[in-house]
């Protein structure tokens, strides 16, 4: 693993947390992702199941953690299955966890090779009457390629077809959302190294530079910090500004332009999500100040916004009737649009036309129930912006949040984000 080591402190009381909603005699069952094929023999590089690290710590492939409240037996209400480490797989893969290794990432005392899982499992469904099973249940998913989630559920209803079958998903986002302190801190270290990349690139921007230099810049810094990209980045100039997922990163930063940066580093599996926009030249004219100067008041009206107990459509809402209002001053829009405008699709999206936010934490676009309101440990995107393609350019600001009891805190806070303070530091 590149980070450092993590508490298992976290993973001890995750699980837990977890034990206290499962209904009675219930088990639970959670699979590693596969390893993805590319072309030939090639493949990707894998990415840890969030849920599974969420619960134990473990980032290796075919790994299978079950738990189980109430079985008879106190050594088998957790355990952790892993590959067998052997002198072949230490050839061509590399070093795998031991069972001491595994015991002191997770906590977990009954950590087993995956030889032993098949009779395992099987004694302990006879002991339970109900089994949770994951899958991925996030209302944005395409899931085109099964996973191995989804294959372990239809050998579990063919081998014990009489039992109850619950979802696993709808309790892990409702403990994924709120984040605790441990994974606050993770959280934060994702942010300094985002922020520092921020600054390295302010020091490096200027006419003449490619989007894909931009880039490797942002890279160097992730990688020398222990991170890496959360997302595949943003590095937009001129035009491309208004290309909302624009990923070419392809073309060279002009004279009079501004650069879109919608980047984040990635720590432990946590995510960090910035947006900036800078002056290619170092300084913005005076119609991108005042565009930007707008988007930015609506970027802290909503942070000041995100309150516990909103519903995430009423703070969308609330956004949205302010950005018209700044819409109005800088004469994009006119009185009569907002006057006629249909609730469900405000003047404002003709410029404004993706969301205010989302939730954040070991997915970009975290889990959670949008239908629920915002709690405390929340941790949320608010990332406004105005795209202007007629007049060549679009300003986008993203800062990430926690909402508290006490209001919002803005874990960004420290990367600059007022124009004057990004003029100054592109111009020392």
């Amino acid at each position: 693993m590149r980070h450092q080591p993590i508490k298992n402190k976290l993973f001890i009381e995750n699980r837990k947390r977890l034990a206290k909603l499962l209904a009675p005699k219930s088990l639970a069952v959670l699979n590693a992702n596969d390893v993805l094929p590319t072309n030939a023999d090639g493949t990707l590089v894998m990415q840890p199941n969030a849920d599974l690290f969420f619960l134990s710590g473990i980032e290796q492939e075919e790994s299978i953690l079950l738990i189980f409240p109430e079985a008879a037996e106190e050594k088998n209400r957790e355990i952790l299955f892993l590959r067998e480490p052997n002198d072949h797989l230490k050839i061509w893969e590399g070093h795998k966890h031991t069972k001491a290794e595994a015991k002191k990432i997770s906590g977990i005392k009954n950590v087993q090779w995956l030889s032993a899982f098949p009779m395992m499992f099987r004694a302990l469904m006879c002991e339970a009457e109900a089994a949770y099973l994951n899958s991925n249940e996030h209302k944005r998913a395409v899931v085109e390629v099964e996973t191995r989630d989804a294959r372990f559920t239809r050998q579990c209803r063919r081998d014990f077809p009489l039992h109850d079958y619950r979802r696993l998903a709808p309790l892990l986002h409702q403990l994924r959302v709120v984040k605790t302190n441990l994974e606050l801190e993770l959280l934060k270290e994702a942010v300094d190294i985002t922020g520092r990349g921020f600054r390295r690139l302010l020091r490096f921007v200027k006419p003449g530079v490619t989007e894909y230099e931009v880039e490797a810049e942002l890279a160097r810094e992730f990688i020398r910090r222990r991170g890496k990209f959360a997302y595949t980045p943003i590095v937009a100039a001129g035009k491309n500004n208004c290309v909302l997922h624009y990923l070419q990163n392809d073309q060279t930063c002009r004279k009079g332009q501004l650069l879109l940066l919608d980047v984040g580093s990635s720590y432990a599996n946590y995510n960090a999500d910035m947006t900036r926009t800078i002056p290619v030249s170092g300084r913005f004219s005076r119609r991108q100040k005042n565009v930007y100067n707008a988007v930015l008041r609506v970027l802290r009206s909503s942070i000041a916004g995100a309150t516990v107990g909103k519903l995430h459509k009423e703070w969308t809402r609330e956004a949205q009737t302010h950005m018209n209002e700044e819409l109005l001053k800088l004469g994009l829009l006119k009185p009569s649009q907002v006057k006629r405008q249909d609730p469900d699709k405000p003047a404002c999206r003709k410029y404004f036309m993706h969301g205010l936010g989302h939730p954040l934490g070991l997915d970009v676009h975290d889990v959670g129930d949008a239908n629920i309101p915002f709690a405390a440990g929340t941790v949320l995107t608010v990332e406004p912006g105005i795209y202007l393609p007629d007049e060549g350019f679009g300003i986008r600001l993203e800062d990430d949040i926690v909402v508290t009891e006490d209001g919002p805190v803005n874990l960004m806070d420290k990367i600059p984000i007022e124009p004057d303070e990004i003029e100054s530091i592109m111009n020392r």
